[in-house]
């Protein structure tokens, strides 16, 4: 698929940081950021933009389509923007990649994907602070059918600290 130049300019412009395309085209194709913070978003036009982020960051990355016999696809992933250099994995629409943190297809394993996050929130705490390990946690529990653990106050003081000192 051809990159079109306008996006390819955003591209350009900010090499360090990892690009984010999102569409939304009411129920044809959404693609979404259900959380993360971006450091610069683009309007490309009427349904098409770009966020970008900061290297170290983590967004969660929702794409869903439809077609005239219903959904045909629905996706999540949860992704860890990595420093130059660093090594990642590619994903549609995301442009240098990540560290793919979770990735889940269809809509059942997505919306207890996005219950987590929102029992995340319920503490009061950003999804994108919350230890990576947890993500992937999430994932393979996920992938194998069992219920994930529940990410608690005590787990997030302990990733904080864990953090502070960590190269």
């Amino acid at each position: 698929m051809r990159v079109p130049a306008d996006v390819r300019a955003a591209y350009k412009a900010a090499p360090h940081l990892t690009h984010v395309e999102l569409t939304w085209r009411e129920g044809r194709i959404e693609h979404w950021l259900r959380f993360g913070r971006p450091v610069t978003e683009q309007r490309i036009d009427y349904s098409r933009r770009i966020a970008s982020f900061a290297p170290g960051s983590v967004f969660a990355f929702v794409r869903w389509a439809s077609n005239a016999y219903g959904t045909i696809i629905s996706r999540i992933d949860i992704v860890r923007v990595v420093e130059p250099g660093e090594a990642y994995q590619t994903l549609p629409f995301v442009r240098r990649g990540g560290d793919i943190l979770l990735k889940l297809n269809g809509w059942p394993q997505v919306e207890k994907v996005l219950q987590t996050i929102d029992a995340v929130e319920a503490l009061g705490i950003d999804p994108s602070d919350v230890a990576p390990d947890h993500w992937r946690h999430v994932h393979n529990r996920l992938a194998a059918g069992l219920p994930s653990s529940r990410y608690s106050l005590a787990q997030h003081r302990a990733w904080l600290a864990r953090r502070n000192i960590l190269p």
